[in-house]
């Protein structure tokens, strides 16, 4: 029986690891039917997980999926959330073999890898968020996190991505992504990507952050120049 219950704690701990090391962002390259260079970027935070695909030069969106995902043993299962290309996948599970290493996952029989960019650190806001709210000439609106219409933003130690998206209609409205830095109470966007207007790509975006209560308080203005203060809250 003592070696049963050890051999269950190794397995439990070896499946912690593996989603442990999966945190963090990823990337590999691939080509388009027109020979231009495609850069695909996935983060994967605790539960959730998101891929864009972008011109590696030109920063021209091209592709964007994800939602959930968990592990066992070498499986991976994803449940879509959102899909730019194809609403019929939202609400479907896709499950896979991989083979994971300290810097790179493979696909097993696909021939895929992916490699490491970062694990998820320094990430003082690393993980998944939901827009939960908005101060408007000093009066908070709050929103419901669990209704289908939802903004969500992922973040790993060095990478963000923002997807609006709704789960019910399965309708896609948007998304961006790039780098990003925290220092001393400032949050600043680097924009490598955007799905709504590819001229933004390469703009630097500077905010005011701050902490409260665990929430994610968001200030500035936005990339058309509005001022905002956004309130975010951690995804369970």
């Amino acid at each position: 029986m003592k070696k049963v219950i050890l051999s269950l704690t190794l397995i439990i701990c070896s499946l912690t690891l593996y989603a442990q090391n999966i945190i963090g962002a990823w990337e590999s390259y691939t080509t388009s039917d027109d020979g231009e260079k495609l850069r695909n970027v996935v983060i994967f935070a605790e539960g959730y997980q998101v891929m864009a695909t972008f011109n590696a030069t030109t920063g021209e969106f091209v592709h964007t999926n994800g939602g959930t995902w968990k592990l066992e043993g070498d499986m991976m299962t994803e449940k879509v959330e959102f899909h730019s290309d194809n609403p019929d996948f939202v609400g479907k599970e896709v499950s896979f073999k991989v083979k994971i290493s300290a810097n790179e996952i493979e696909i097993v029989g696909s021939g895929s890898k992916i490699n490491r960019i970062d694990d998820g650190t320094p990430g003082a806001l690393q993980g998944a968020w939901l827009m939960s709210g908005r101060i408007r000439d000093g009066e908070t609106q709050l929103r419901d996190i669990s209704r289908p219409r939802k903004t969500m933003k992922i973040l790993s130690g060095t990478r963000f991505q923002w997807i609006a998206y709704n789960t019910e209609t399965k309708k896609f409205m948007g998304t961006g992504g790039g780098t990003y830095t925290t220092t001393d109470g400032e949050y600043t966007e680097n924009i490598e990507f955007f799905s709504r207007d590819d001229s933004k790509a390469g703009l630097s975006l500077k905010f005011n952050y701050e902490l409260i209560d665990g929430k994610w308080h968001h200030s500035g203005f936005s990339s058309k120049g509005d001022p905002m203060h956004e309130i975010w809250s951690v995804r369970e």
